[in-house]
């Protein structure tokens, strides 16, 4: 990512405005290591420990479901990225030109709110792998007091990686990819040399139904960073390839997720319990020698903490687009003081870790897929955003519609949302179609989420589309709008 006037000093002070053209010098390839670090969670061993324990499919369906998975999901991310280098400003403000400024309020509430129990999840997390190091090397035993200091010390770097801005996101995950790599590798060594390949090739193929629900389950999570995709991608040009953005999106995440289920999915063949832990990485220390399971421990907890900082850094902006008059990185800090909470509440009250964060994996993609179906139907007839009626929230606006809102945008989320719900099945909740159908058996639901609100908007009556008028010659600007 190169620096701009904005975004060279230590803190970025731009909010969710347009980049101005002369600071859109970033390049396409400075998304690789932004999506890398959007991936490197243990979470994502647990997650193929999953598909062996619960979906009980063997080593080629796995790595199948692990291929697959990142394509489907970053391949959304990186397609709705592509609103990024042509509207220049983060994906929730650009969502107020499809929803309208009023209307643009409800899913940007439901994607705040969805984000504070990502960030709660990735914060447990990362507090759980202090405590494995502080257990492995130390002897010191896990209490709740230990577990509230380890969880605020997480929160409280998330918060200053995130409030000083896309600069020191990118760095940071820039050094974790190279770390990352040079301990996977050793760690893919290991095992290796210390696996019984007998019981792992010897495993019986489980259905294709579990295929498909596995794909489900490892997409999903790569599902919620998708309306964050515009948020890395808008100091990218103009001229900036779109095919280029869904490619490295797709190769950045696809060359962690891949590796990571796969070795998930060789541990649990030894450690069943890996799938079920109440504690997600703890298992390292039992897997792994304590001179590789302390510092890939320690990568973990970094990857967790550039996870939770990108997260927040977007929910930064959605705070903003909701009307939180305050610089963006004092909106950060209202995400890291909710996952402080729900933290605590997470680690001294849940029994079970992995059944709460696949129940919420399954809500949240569903939550987050409403939105990608209606604002990626738009992109299809929208090639630019006019920056003046963006942050224009008055009926002045040319994103005012209809008293604040565009009723086929409102109308096909609302459906998409609720008819996705119907479709999914989780421990917390249960819609009425989700037996006795491909699409709630398969775990389907935030894919129906997708397809439905497309659908529905595209064949809903809008409003006209309206970009800016091109500036003339002499520079002079004309705020007036073209209606095409």
């Amino acid at each position: 990512m190169s620096k701009t006037a904005e975004t060279e000093g230590a803190l970025e002070t731009r909010g969710i405005e347009q980049v101005p053209d002369h600071e859109r010098t970033a390049r396409t390839r400075g998304l690789f290591p932004t999506w890398v670090g959007a991936n490197i969670s243990v979470l994502l061993l647990t997650m193929g420990a999953s598909l062996v324990v619960a979906y009980h499919l063997n080593f080629w369906q796995a790595l199948v479901v692990a291929g697959a998975a990142p394509v489907v999901s970053f391949g959304l991310v990186g397609l709705i990225g592509i609103a990024g280098k042509r509207g220049a400003a983060p994906g929730m403000a650009l969502s107020r030109a499809v929803f309208g400024q009023r209307g643009n309020l409800l899913p940007g509430s439901l994607i705040w709110v969805a984000r504070w129990g990502w960030e709660t999840i990735n914060a447990v997390t990362g507090a759980y792998a202090v405590l494995s190091v502080l257990d492995i090397v130390f002897g010191i035993r896990s209490n709740s007091v230990l577990d509230m200091v380890t969880l605020l010390a997480f929160v409280v770097a998330t918060f200053a990686i995130s409030g000083l801005g896309i600069n020191a996101v990118q760095k940071c995950n820039k050094y974790a990819a190279y770390l990352f790599a040079v301990f996977s590798v050793l760690v893919l060594g290991y095992l290796i040399v210390d696996t019984d390949w007998s019981a792992v090739f010897d495993r019986p193929a489980g259905t294709v139904a579990a295929m498909i629900t596995g794909v489900g389950l490892i997409a999903a999570g790569g599902v919620s960073w998708i309306p964050s995709a515009p948020d890395f991608t808008r100091y990218l040009p103009r001229t900036a390839s779109a095919k280029g953005i869904v490619g490295v999106t797709v190769g950045g995440a696809g060359i962690v997720v891949l590796p990571m289920v796969l070795m998930g999915m060789v541990m649990a063949v030894s450690t069943p319990d890996l799938a079920s832990a109440a504690d997600p990485v703890s298992f390292l220390g039992e897997i792994l020698p304590t001179w590789l399971a302390v510092p890939y421990l320690l990568i973990a907890l970094i990857g967790m903490l550039l996870i939770n900082s990108m997260s927040m850094y977007s929910a930064g902006f959605t705070a903003q687009t909701l009307g939180f008059r305050i610089p963006r990185h004092w909106a950060v800090s209202v995400n890291a003081v909710i996952s402080l909470v729900f933290g605590g509440v997470l680690m001294l009250a849940a029994t079970s870790f992995m059944g709460s964060f696949i129940a919420f994996l399954s809500l949240l993609a569903v939550a987050f897929s409403a939105w990608v179906g209606v604002f990626g139907a738009d992109m299809l007839r929208r090639r630019e955003y006019d920056g003046e009626a963006l942050a224009d929230t008055g009926r002045t606006s040319a994103y005012w519609y209809r008293g604040g809102f565009s009723p086929a945008a409102v109308t096909a989320w609302a459906v998409g949302l609720a008819a996705g719900l119907m479709f999914t099945t989780s421990d917390w909740f249960t819609g009425p179609l989700a037996t006795n159908n491909v699409i709630g058996e398969y775990g389907l639901g935030w894919v129906a989420t997708v397809i439905i609100s497309g659908l529905l908007y595209m064949v809903l009556p809008k409003p006209a589309v309206t970009v800016p008028a091109k500036a003339p010659a002499d520079g002079a600007e004309h705020p007036e709008t073209v209606t095409v």
